[in-house]
Parts: C-alpha cells; structure tokens; sequence
C-alpha cells in the first residue's frame, strides 16, 4: 500500500513552497529599541527555607502556581531516568487520596495540576485556591507512588525510547550530550530501554523523599493574588513541610576539545545528515559575558541569520541551520545544526564552519548588528506580556544569584553590545577548530568525506548509545541465500492478506486524521479500479491540496491554486493511484532490488529499492519476521531542491482480512506529520462521479 505513504509527499512540499515565498533577501528595517518596564514581584522565605515569589496579575480571577526543585544532580548511571519517572508519578496518588480522586477534585474545580522532570504546575480560578493549593500540596508533600502506576508511566517511557532510537533529531542529542559533557556528568547520561527498565519501585520512591524538600524548592504564584493572600496561604499549606538534608555534588567542569572531533552514528537508510557541530563552554547567566555572548551567538544562528542565509537561502543545502547557547547550571554547551542532503554533507560542515570563522575574523557590520539587537529586543519585549515571565526572572535571579536589577537592565546591556565585542565574544566562545562534528547519516556516503575536518583523518563511529565501534567489526543480519527482491516482495503481500483478497478490492475509501507542524488536518483518499483517484487535505473546512485522477487525466487544486497535471507527473499519479501497486509492478515498468539487511528498532528488515519507469528511487524496508513495510523513503522535488521523506508505518489495521497502514510518522526537511487513518471501507460502490 505504497500509494497512501507516497501521496502526502504533496502536503509537505506546498507547506515548504509557501515558506519558501518570504524574501529573506532583504534585511526589516531596524526600529528603535523600546523602553520596558519590567513588572515587580514580591518575595518571602517561610521558616523550612521555601522561597516564594508572587507576581500580582488582577486581569483575570485566576491563580497559578508552579513549584520547581534546584539541585545539583547525582549519577543514575545504569538506572538513568529514576527522576524522570519520580516526577512523573507524582499526582498519581498519596496517603489519603487515590489518583481517580485528585483527578476528579481537579476536574470539580475546573482546574489543572501537572507534574514532570522540571516541577508541579496547578491553576485555577480564585475562587477554589484554598481547594486547589490542598490537593498540590498533598501531592507535593505526602505522594504514594504505586506499582501500577510505575509500569505505566515505565511502558510509556519505553514506547518513546523504542520511537527515537531511530530518530536522527534524538539520537543526535543523546550522542553530543554524552560527546560533549562525558558520561560520567549528569549531563552526559540519557534513558535507555535497559536503564528505565533497571528502575525500581524502591528507587523512585527514595528520589522522591531525598529531593522533593522545601529548602532547595521555589514557588512562584502568578496571578489574582495579593502578597499577603500568597503569604497566609503559602504558611497554611507547606509551613509544614519537612526540610531534608540534600547531598551537594561537584563534578569537573567539562571542556572543548582540544582539536577538531569528528564523530559518526551511521544510519544506512538515511538520505539525509543531520549534523552537529559544538563543544562544552564555561558560561552561564552570572558571567558577565553572557548578554555578549547572546548576541554573538544570534548574530551567527540564533534566528534567520547568518547560517540560515548561507546554508538555505545561498546555497539551498537545508530547509534551516541554526546555533546556540545551551545554558545550564552546571556546565553550558554551544551547538550549531542543520539538516542536509547527503551529497552535500561535507560542504554544510565547510560552510558552518567558515561562518564561525567569519565571526572571530571580521568585524560584524552595524546595521547587522543593529537589526540583531532589536531582534532580540522585540522577543524579549514580547516574552513580557505573559506574566509567569516575571516570576521565571525573579527564579533565576535567586538561583543564579544574578544582581536585583539583571532583568531591568537587560536591554540597556544588549543595546550597549559592539561591534569589537561580538569579535571578542566569537574569539573565546566560538570555536571551529575545537569542535566536536557529529553528523548522523549514511556512512558509506559520507564517511571518507569527512576525514577532512579531522586534523588526524580519523572517524569515530558511536552506535544510538554513544558507545564507541568499529565499523569494519559492525555486525548486519545475514540474508538467506533465497531471499530475493520478489520474495520480499510476496511475503509483504501475502503478509498484508494475500493476493486473492487485494485482488477483489474493486475501491477503497481512507479517512484519517494529521498534524502539520502544529496544525490539526484531515485527509481522505478515494480509489477506484481501473486507476481512479482522489485525495483531498482539509483544515478548518478549507481544502488545502485537493487532486484528481479520472484514469486518463489529473488535476490539482489548493494553497498553490489550480493546475492540469501532464507529462512525467501524471504518469507517477497514475501509478500512485493504484490500489496495490506492488502486484503490478513487472506491468507497470518498476524495477526492484534487493539492497541489504539494517536493524530498525532491533528488528531485522530487508532493503528492497523500487525504481519507477522515471527512474524515481523508493527505498522500502520489511521486517524479516513478519513481512510486513515497517518504513519508506522516497525522494522528491520541491522549491528547496531534492527533499526526502521518511515514513515508519507505526501500527497496521485488519479490515476484512486485509492489513492497513494504520498509524505512521513522516518527516521530510524540518517537517514532520503524525497520520492517523480513523475509517477504512472496501467495495463501497464509490460514484464515478466523483473524479470528475
């Protein structure tokens, strides 16, 4: 069923084609700095060293509330992600009240209470705060954590792990975390399927007692409240929480490489690197280099700027390529980034390089860095009009120990930044010849290419875990000697329900549900034998890319308006529109080869490539235990160039005893979509008419 995972292709390119229309060419130009004032708060500290801020907002009857713990963390080592699922579990009972019964207080209320890795949220109207703070303080300060509740949240974690182990954006991140901080820093560790699963009941619970204390918590309250309410309301609910004795760690700082790295996470079925460049920095938000730093950075990547206007609009590698600071309280890392066709792998890395270069070698031009400035102005201008942007300053203020008035001269600081400072600033935080290159892709494209940027010639190659191998020792999954293209090929057909049943499928209707970059959409598509087609995607009641295909001729209609389809694109139609075109592909002119054996998600698949009679190229990988596609990746052109697109078919569904791709993730560029086929009907006497 190839022709749903190659037609949404479409959606995803008229995306790109509307981003693409902006004219980048030319700089806004720069307006005057704006004067800010900065709202106040209050701050307290009750006797168990709990520190409150309150930031009044009367705009409307609501009150909120986060509390959020500063420590600095221990190794969990082989049972890395203990915190992680403490704080998950919390709101899933205590000693007096099951999970059912806070849910159900909640929701009478018509409130909110979440927990995760970074704290407790709870809101709700003014009225039900006493109510509100009683059930945020139970699950702060008496939490119950069961077994049930446990395996849940443990499963959920292992559902997500088993998903980004074969996701280049995750695997980039665990690796240059491990790359960049060691794996003996906090900061170096990452959940794994055999850490998570080491986690105990007993380990969660303990995490929970040692830091979920007040003397190392902040609670701000924002909203309809004044400082004396917040006050008499704050002793009331924790003046009785327990102070703990909190073991302080130290860690040494870690450090940039002293050359070049480079580093490799080969991922054979990729059409696309995804490259990062960066390195461990002595910087935080009590260095006086900071704000400097900031706008150094931003000037480089930190918004469409400089890397973005080479790699994308100059030289069309990537839909986007960016920089930046990563700000921790420990230890901070610097990472510039993009997504790359293979073929120019090497030459993004040159190019991301030469722009680091250009920043500790020229001065920055001032109408640049004018327009940077008031870039960076407006978002934090921006940032103000939400009022928890108040209490996350005075937070930081106090955990960093920041001066009183870092916020309130924050924009005199950045508009005070030069040209000469922005040269210091790129000479001792911007580094390309003490970088650490990690790129993961398709080695056996890219590999040799990047001995280049190595001054010793040598490649590291690290498998998802950030383990070291040696990829002439790598192990792949034999192939039987039977095993050919045309047997993968009728084990997939028989897997998904044999040829006689696909064969009695005279048309089938297919309605599903997508997320575009945050936008909710609908599909539909509608075939019909002999070769007639129609797909429709529809937000809000609006159809934006409709097409239709009589059998003999095509159109297409949406964002980019109307047009007939000819030539090479309604030949690709035509084949796209049938229902299984898998078993007509010796009629229809496709050429298949058996290519190899990969591991996805630990499973082994065979790589067979379908080349169209236009010489368009699928790669398509089925597992060898259950013939089924498990994922496909086609390539197509779009304003960009070249893009490809990867589809993992996540779940199947059985409709008459045919499989149906039921749940799929696609991603192509910096976009992504998540599918979700809700209705499947065969042989429902479909209307000619409608493909007219």
């Amino acid at each position: 069923m190839k022709n749903f995972i190659n037609i949404i292709l479409i959606l995803l390119i008229s995306v790109g084609s509307l981003y693409a229309q902006l004219d980048r060419s030319k700089a806004p130009h720069p307006g005057p700095a704006p004067k800010i004032e900065i709202g106040n708060y209050t701050k307290f500290e009750l006797l168990n060293g709990l520190k409150v801020f309150v930031v009044e907002n009367h705009r409307l009857p609501r009150v909120s509330f986060a509390i959020s713990f500063v420590f600095e963390p221990a190794l969990e080592k082989e049972n890395t992600g203990i915190g992680n699922l403490a704080s998950e579990l919390i709101g899933t009972g205590t000693k007096t009240r099951t999970k059912d019964q806070i849910n159900d207080e909640i929701d009478f209320i018509s409130g909110s209470l979440n927990a995760s890795s970074s704290g407790i949220y709870a809101s709700s109207l003014k009225k039900h705060t006493p109510k509100l703070l009683e059930i945020l303080s139970d699950v702060t300060i008496n939490s119950a954590f069961n077994q049930e509740e446990l395996d849940k949240k443990k499963n959920q974690t292992l559902s997500g792990l088993a998903a980004n182990k074969d996701d280049p954006g995750a695997i980039s991140e665990n690796v240059s975390s491990a790359l960049f901080f060691g794996k003996n820093h906090p900061y170096g560790e990452f959940e794994t399927e055999a850490s998570v699963k080491n986690i105990t009941l007993d380990m969660c619970t303990q995490y929970y007692q040692n830091y979920f204390r007040p003397n190392i918590a902040y609670l701000s309250i924002v909203g309809d409240i004044t400082p004396d309410e917040a006050k008499k309301l704050a002793e009331k609910y924790f003046g009785d929480w327990k102070k703990g004795d909190i073991k302080m760690q130290s860690y040494p700082k870690p450090e940039a490489p002293q050359a070049n790295q480079v580093a490799i996470v080969d991922r054979p079925q990729s059409v696309q690197s995804n490259i990062n460049i960066g390195y461990a920095v002595d910087l935080n938000l009590n260095n006086p280099d900071y704000i400097k730093a900031r706008v150094t950075n931003t000037i480089l990547g930190g918004g469409t700027f400089r890397l973005f206007n080479n790699l994308r609009e100059k030289h069309a590698f990537t839909y986007g390529a960016y920089s930046n600071f990563k700000i921790n309280p420990l230890a901070s890392n610097f990472t510039a980034y993009a997504n790359v066709r293979n073929a120019v792998t090497d030459s993004a890395i040159s190019q991301i390089i030469v722009e680091m270069k250009r920043l500790r070698e020229e001065p920055v031009p001032a109408e640049e860095l004018t327009m940077v400035k008031n870039y960076l102005t407006g978002n934090f201008s921006l940032s103000l009009e939400n009022p928890q942007t108040i209490a996350s300053f005075a937070t930081n203020i106090e955990r960093y120990k920041l001066p009183k008035d870092f916020y309130t001269n924050y924009l005199k600081k950045i508009e005070a930044v030069t040209a000469a400072d922005v040269q210091e600033m790129a000479k001792k935080y911007i580094l390309p010849e003490k970088s650490t290159i990690l790129v993961v892709g398709k080695a056996s494209e890219i590999g040799e290419k990047l001995k280049k940027f190595s001054p010793d010639g040598k490649i590291t190659y690290y498998d998802i875990e950030a383990n070291p191998y040696d990829p002439n020792k790598k192990e792949t999954p034999i192939i039987p000697q039977n095993v050919t293209a045309q047997s993968v090929l009728t084990a997939y057909i028989d897997a998904i329900g044999g040829k006689t049943k696909l064969s009695q499928i005279n048309d089938l209707t297919m309605k599903g549900t997508m997320s575009v970059q945050g936008m909710a959409l609908s599909v539909s598509m509608i075939y019909k034998v002999p070769g007639k087609f129609l797909t429709d995607i529809n937000m809000n009641g609006q159809s934006v890319q409709k097409i239709v295909l009589n059998g003999e001729s095509g159109k297409s209609s949406g964002m980019q308006g109307s047009k007939e389809l000819k030539g090479a694109e309604l030949e690709k139609l035509k084949a796209q529109a049938e229902i299984a075109p898998e078993l007509k592909y010796d009629k229809l002119g496709y050429k298949t080869e058996l290519k190899g054996s990969t591991k996805i998600n630990g499973e082994d698949t065979y790589i067979v490539d379908i080349t169209s009679p236009s010489n368009d190229v699928t790669t398509d990988y089925y597992s060898a235990k259950t013939g089924l596609k498990i994922r496909s990746i086609s390539t197509s052109d779009s304003p960009m160039g070249k893009i490809s697109q990867t589809t993992d078919i996540v779940d199947y569904t059985e409709i008459n005893g045919v499989k149906y791709p039921k749940k799929m993730k696609q991603s192509a560029g910096p976009q992504s979509i998540d599918i979700t086929i809700d209705s499947i009907v065969a042989n429902s006497n479909v209307k000619d008419e409608i493909f007219q």
